[in-house]
């Protein structure tokens, strides 16, 4: 694993991504630190990375297209996938790379909280809470771009999947208001996820059969709940999309409401999707 991270990390600083996003993150977070708590003498220094959000949604896709994407699109996959070196070695060494690229500026962020200290009171535990909450969000946005990295071969196509699948998550307490009730509506949409996941279950099988099968004995299933159960189904779609807000922790942090449970989100969130991207490569590895 070492060695992974140790090559990924290099190849990240030897071209133009490792310094392009240290200089637009350290731009921003300095704008805003100097414009909200300087200019404005606030010794809030959790809404400044709260603002800095918005920019995660463009550079994080930038770090993560590259991890498998560049390999498969230069076959050197294969040589990584034959080396010595388990799937879950690989994996975790291009994450802790990519989180070193986004967490290096932030080592500018560790000392701001103590220079509003010098102009008068900062709670420091807030402040440093709101960083570990960023840097845990972060993480698991990369996280999610790297698995989608593994799923195809085209940089482009991985930054821009990875960036709409993010600015969902960054929408979703607008969307979740949207859809506060309605049955028909949350059967609907299931519907249409699980219309989704028989087509991938229908191409990772290669078999029409299965796809068709998952998707009928689903819609029965859904169908069943919605007739006999119906709250049970809103209940369910309100879940999925709480689950889905992947912002919502960290504005809680960023909000004076720290709590174990957004780590375990987090954490969770960023197992999950480094499982699912091992998966991936596996199935690359076999076929």
């Amino acid at each position: 694993m070492a060695a992974i991270f140790k090559r990924e990390t290099k190849a990240y600083y030897t071209g133009m991504i490792g310094y392009v996003t240290a200089a637009v993150s350290l731009f921003f977070l300095g704008l805003y630190f100097t414009n909200r708590n300087l200019m404005y003498a606030s010794s809030d220094f959790a809404s400044v990375l709260y603002t800095t959000t918005m920019i995660l949604l463009f550079l994080l896709p930038a770090i993560s297209m590259r991890s498998f994407a560049e390999e498969r699109r230069n076959k050197t996959d294969q040589l990584l996938l034959t080396s010595p070196v388990g799937i879950p070695s690989i994996v975790l060494g291009k994450f802790l790379a990519e989180f070193v690229v986004f967490a290096a500026p932030m080592i500018v962020a560790v000392v701001m909280p103590l220079i509003l200290t010098a102009f008068g009171t900062v709670s420091l535990i807030s402040a440093y809470s709101a960083l570990l909450a960023y840097l845990l969000l972060g993480a698991a946005c990369l996280a999610i771009g790297t698995w989608i990295s593994a799923l195809t071969e085209n940089q482009i196509i991985a930054y821009l999947a990875t960036f709409g699948v993010l600015l969902v998550a960054y929408l979703m307490n607008g969307i979740q208001t949207m859809f506060t009730s309605g049955n028909l509506l949350a059967l609907i949409v299931f519907l249409v996820v699980l219309l989704i996941a028989s087509v991938l279950v229908g191409v990772v099988c290669k078999s029409l059969t299965t796809g068709c099968a998952v998707f009928c004995v689903g819609g029965v299933a859904l169908a069943v709940l919605f007739v006999l159960r119906p709250t049970w189904l809103l209940s369910a779609f309100d879940a999925v999309l709480s689950a889905m807000a992947l912002f919502t922790p960290f504005n809680g942090v960023v909000g004076g409401m720290f709590s174990i449970s957004a780590i375990v989100y987090y954490l969770s969130v960023i197992a999950l999707f480094l499982f699912l991207t091992g998966q991936a490569i596996e199935r690359r590895r076999w076929n």
